[in-house]
């Protein structure tokens, strides 16, 4: 599958705008969107804009990467909480791969993540920098 199915066209939502979803009764926010609740079935929901800073919480190191990433690599993909609470996964740009640490705060931005193909197509959506930056 390409990035340019369909399914990549449905996620432009909350990969553009880090759309996500917070549910009435249990208060928690799940990115990306879901329709239930999966803690307490329910569906009673709003749409929320995640918040563009948090701290990384754990993180790796690619050091061998797929053929489409080789240029990049080593690169470090990292996990980090929001400020409000929730748990998003991406890739730390403008840092070298050794200064990434746990507990380093980061923040969002809109990245280009890949060119599919000849055309030259460009595919954006979010990476982390670190805070300091």
């Amino acid at each position: 599958m390409t990035m340019f199915s369909s399914r990549n066209w449905r996620e432009y939502p909350q990969r553009y705008r880090l759309e996500a979803s917070k549910f009435k009764k249990s208060g928690k926010t799940y990115f990306p969107p879901r329709a239930v609740d999966p803690e307490t079935g329910d569906t009673e929901q709003e749409k929320v804009i995640l918040p563009d800073t948090g701290k990384v919480i754990t993180y790796t190191v690619i050091r061998t990467a797929p053929s489409q990433w080789t240029d990049i690599a080593p690169y470090a993909l990292v996990i980090a909480e929001l400020t409000d609470g929730t748990r998003l996964m991406a890739q730390v740009v403008d840092c070298d791969v050794n200064e990434v640490k746990i507990g380093m705060e980061v923040r969002i931005e809109f990245r280009r993540v890949q060119t599919e193909s000849h055309h030259g197509v460009l595919s954006y959506g979010y990476k982390f920098v670190p805070k300091w930056y």
